[in-house]
């Protein structure tokens, strides 16, 4: 169930930000944590970027700055407009994850951050399954989402969760993403883990 601190954080782009701003200390900062998993990754101005779930443009403005050919995705017309606003060079489709509008073998990149814990274990799967079917082959999938933390650093994430997540986060806390990409073909499964263990941050290569 949603709490109105959550409702009041989609509706209100300030407050949304004001609390990436505060999380995000925990690994240097939200550019830092914006481009984490863009680490290691050579992308060019003629790689094709795919954002998805890309809000209202958080990571978008980053890609942007290294790709020409940045695409961000979104189920909500709502951040579309305000992605476009924030970050006028990509271009945006509004669509749902699981059932992207792009031809296979689409994007050299497939990028999310801070959207996975929103989906249900299912939905998740076929997600995945998407993003392997948009890439081309050698391409990477890049996920930076939360892990479950070391025991001290629980009581923080369940107020955390409490007071803006809904149920799918705490689902995704039981969850091993390594092996459900896998699952989904994807190989050379990378995973780093910060803030106490509560990020986790993947590459995932398609089969070349």
């Amino acid at each position: 169930m949603a709490t109105i601190l959550r409702d009041w954080s989609y509706r209100y782009q300030w407050l949304y930000d004001g609390i990436s701003r505060i999380a995000s200390l925990a690994v240097g900062g939200e550019a830092r944590f914006r481009q984490l998993a863009l680490e290691g990754i050579d992308i060019t101005p003629e790689s094709t970027v795919l954002d998805l779930c890309c809000g209202c443009g958080q990571t978008t403005q980053f890609l942007v700055q290294r790709s020409r050919q940045v695409t961000g995705l979104d189920a909500s017309p709502f951040s579309i407009q305000r992605a476009q606003r924030n970050v006028p060079e990509a271009t945006y489709v509004e669509a749902f994850a699981e059932a992207m509008p792009f031809a296979d073998a689409t994007f050299d990149i497939v990028h999310t951050s801070a959207a996975m814990h929103e989906m249900t274990p299912k939905n998740l799967q076929r997600i995945f399954q998407e993003a392997y079917r948009v890439l081309k082959p050698g391409g990477y999938f890049l996920i930076a989402d939360f892990h479950r933390p070391q025991p001290w650093m629980m009581p923080g994430i369940a107020l955390f969760f409490g007071l803006f997540e809904t149920e799918t986060a705490w689902q995704l806390l039981d969850l091993d993403l390594v092996k459900m990409l896998q699952e989904a073909g994807f190989t050379h499964c990378d995973r780093q883990l910060y803030a106490g263990d509560s990020l986790q941050v993947l590459q995932a290569q398609k089969k070349c």
